[in-house]
């Protein structure tokens, strides 16, 4: 020992004290740098790695991030006719300002403050005159409002009663309000039903709630499956794997519940690749996730496969059915070629439907559903109280046992929740029927395919994919689908621009939908509803005449979002994008 030591000494003592004390603490931060960058690569690879660290250190540069600030505050910008280098810079500020100058205008003049004095009654009269102020919807939104026919008559006139009727309970307090807690279990039940929970194949178990919406039922299954893979097989950095397609709200619930979320290209078809997604599940992963059909192209993924993957792999599956929760049971009824999307796959062990879209529920209604009561059971450990409410499954069922206020649970991530809404769900349920839910079917899925024989009737337009239900996407290989979505918006009607449709296709995909399909530019779609059933060719007259104004006048119209559209797609900084999202919401609310 003692000549080890006088050989180190002897061989250190040619360095710099200082030296010998930097050189471990800079080999420590180096190591911890590339360790970082490597983690960075392994989450989102190596092009948005590379991307980010130069488009972040190009910000750093002494003046730019101030130019960028300044730049915010102009109104108006010459930057769309710049190279595409130096737009990456400048868009930000037009976007902004676009999208934040009619809210701030809006918002002059909205008080801030209680009246002195109440207006009484008369307020409603305030209320009527606000309202006037919306947008003319009947019949020309894509998705939005899918109830039939006027407010004032019909299926709105019933929803509405039956929400009034039940606007003053909450299902918190089960023991006072025990009628809406059996409208809750009754439309849940008859939900599962609908998705094969009858089925024998799905266990005979289903059960489920009903939450705010679909973003809330997505929420609730994914930390389920999250608790429930942790108990299973101690997951505690778990990951989830979804299309590109999947819902934004996949997103959200990876950030709250602190989840490493995989986005995986869909396949030429526009739909789950299940060869690459087999190919990222890992010891992590807790759940993939299909949808039926998907928002940005209404096409179903191949649920049946997804079911193969998951259970083999033994992980979650959650098939998002909100838009199709209460369309494709009935279109399978009615001869429709549906593939298999429910509980009667194996595999699937969660489903979220929303009521208030197809189920012509009043907005905030949706039910998410687990294939058993596994999840359930597993919560239940942790509360000191179980309250046995039949089909109810307490998914998010947070148990508080120290609360001086006494003993507190509830089923989802709202305590106090609207009985009026859960009322007019059932009442919306109840008063259609299975016959009712059918005929509504057969109109929207017939409007659907007019509208696709009448897209494809017009040369300078193709269809994205192959539509499995009532939502269209299609775009254009030779003029710019942003203007004629500009056009439309001019004569009254509101569709969906898709973003980058096909940023997600591999490579040697995107090069052969191109050269096919001329894919390689943007998208819009329409969500069919009941709506549009007596203004369809309406729709199509103004779609080509759309086409033929932008195919004679190319370019922007005055205060349309086609250039916003078209720049904010192709800027490589997400960050940037991100940014001015949250810009706008926060002037906007």
């Amino acid at each position: 020992m003692d000549r080890f030591r006088a050989s180190a000494n002897s061989f250190l003592s040619q360095f710099e004290p200082l030296t010998l004390l930097l050189s471990p603490l800079l080999s420590l931060l180096i190591a911890w740098i590339l360790h970082s960058f490597f983690h960075v690569v392994r989450d989102k690879g190596l092009k948005p790695t590379l991307l980010g660290f130069f488009i972040n250190s190009i910000k750093l540069v002494p003046g730019v991030k101030s130019y960028i600030a300044a730049e915010k505050q102009k109104d108006q910008l010459q930057g769309l006719e710049l190279e595409p280098r130096a737009r990456i810079a400048s868009v930000l500020p037009l976007v902004v300002n676009q999208l934040q100058s009619g809210s701030i205008s809006k918002r002059d003049g909205w008080r801030s403050e209680l009246p002195r004095a109440g207006l009484g009654v008369g307020v409603l009269d305030n209320m009527k005159d606000e309202k006037r102020k919306d947008v003319s919807w009947q019949g020309k939104c894509s998705g939005t409002v899918y109830i039939a026919g006027s407010e004032a008559e019909g299926h709105f006139s019933l929803i509405n009663e039956a929400c009034s009727m039940f606007a003053h309970t909450n299902p918190l307090h089960m023991d006072v309000f025990q009628s809406v807690v059996r409208f809750e279990s009754e439309v849940v039940s008859m939900t599962a039903a609908l998705l094969g929970g009858k089925e024998k194949a799905s266990g005979g178990q289903v059960c489920g709630n009903m939450t705010s919406g679909g973003t809330e039922s997505i929420l609730l299954a994914v930390k389920s499956s999250r608790d429930f893979m942790k108990a299973k097989k101690g997951i505690t950095r778990p990951e989830m794997i979804i299309p590109e397609s999947a819902h934004s709200a996949y997103d959200k619930a990876a950030q709250y519940f602190n989840i490493k979320l995989w986005r995986i290209p869909v396949n030429k078809e526009f739909i789950a690749d299940v060869g690459a997604i087999r190919r990222r599940i890992n010891r992590n992963t807790i759940l993939i996730v299909g949808s039926a059909p998907g928002f940005p192209h209404g096409i179903i993924d191949p649920i049946e496969e997804l079911g193969e993957l998951a259970f083999s792999s033994e992980i979650c599956f959650h098939v998002d059915l909100c838009l199709g929760g209460f369309v494709l049971p009935f279109a399978r009824k009615l001869g429709y070629p549906i593939p298999p999307f429910d509980f009667s796959v194996k595999g699937v062990t969660s489903i979220s439907a929303d009521v208030h879209k197809y189920g012509l529920a009043p907005k905030g209604t949706s039910i998410v559903l687990y294939r058993n009561h596994d999840i359930r059971k597993l919560n239940a450990q942790k509360a000191s109280c179980i309250l046995n409410l039949g089909s109810l499954l307490f998914s998010m069922k947070q148990g508080v046992t120290e609360w001086s206020g006494g003993l507190y649970v509830s089923p989802t991530i709202a305590g106090s929740r609207p009985g009026g809404l859960i009322a007019g769900a059932w009442a919306a349920m109840m008063s259609l029927g299975f016959e009712g839910y059918s005929e509504n079917t057969r109109e929207i899925m017939e409007v659907s395919k007019r509208i696709q024989k009448g897209i494809k009737d017009i040369s300078e337009l193709f269809i994205v994919g192959r539509p499995d239900m009532t939502i269209v996407a299609f775009g254009s290989n030779v003029i710019d689908i942003f203007e004629v979505n500009d056009i439309l918006s001019s004569k009254g009607w509101h569709l969906n621009a898709l973003q980058r449709p096909n940023r997600h296709i591999k490579a040697a995909i995107r090069m052969f939908y191109t050269a096919k399909f001329g894919i390689e530019k943007e998208c819009i779609h329409i969500c069919v509803t009941l709506q549009h059933v007596p203004v369809v060719e309406d729709f199509l007259k103004d779609l080509r005449d759309a086409v033929q104004t932008v195919k004679q006048n190319p370019g922007p119209i005055s205060g349309g979002l086609a250039p916003i559209y078209g720049a904010a797609g192709k800027m490589p900084d997400r960050v940037m994008v991100q940014e001015l999202l949250v810009d706008f919401m926060d002037t906007s609310c």
